[in-house]
């Protein structure tokens, strides 16, 4: 299966490790992933806080795909904009968070309007920090909590 996933991954925290393994997961053995990973540019108008450099965040991302060994074949393509690649390539199923499910329905929204086939959503669920609230960038940035959830 082909699943595609996408995100700014500024830092990696448990959140994009659980989206992330769930695309692998999707895809499963013998499957490929299709991650899509936002540009310098697009980053900079999405974030509210800081972001690292496309290189950097894919050094990151590649470091932890790898260390994980997951069984469905990977590439990492630059975003410079929410959908991506999303409305032109061949897939089967798009991986969102509950922020970006919006997003999922308007890819598929738009395939339908090209003519080309809908694809399946699968959300995860957000994952909770210590204090109950949804781990996030931003709160990892603010110094609110660590990229695990605790303080």
């Amino acid at each position: 299966m082909k699943v595609m996933v996408g995100g700014t991954f500024d830092p990696l925290h448990i959140g994009h490790q659980l989206l992330l393994t769930r695309a692998f997961m999707t895809a499963g053995e013998g499957g490929h992933v299709v991650i899509g990973l936002s540009s310098d540019e697009f980053a900079a108008v999405r974030k509210e806080h800081p972001v690292r450099s496309y290189s950097v965040r894919f050094e990151e991302l590649t470091k932890w795909i790898e260390s994980k060994k997951f069984s469905a074949a990977y590439d990492i393509e630059p975003l410079f904009d929410k959908y991506g690649s999303a409305l032109t390539q061949d897939f089967d199923a798009l991986v969102v968070s509950y922020e970006t499910f919006p997003v999922g329905n308007q890819i598929n929204e738009k395939r339908k309007e090209m003519g080309r086939p809908m694809v399946d959503l699968y959300q995860i669920s957000c994952v909770l920090a210590e204090d109950g609230k949804a781990v996030s960038s931003t709160r990892i940035y603010r110094k609110e909590i660590k990229s695990y959830g605790k303080h």
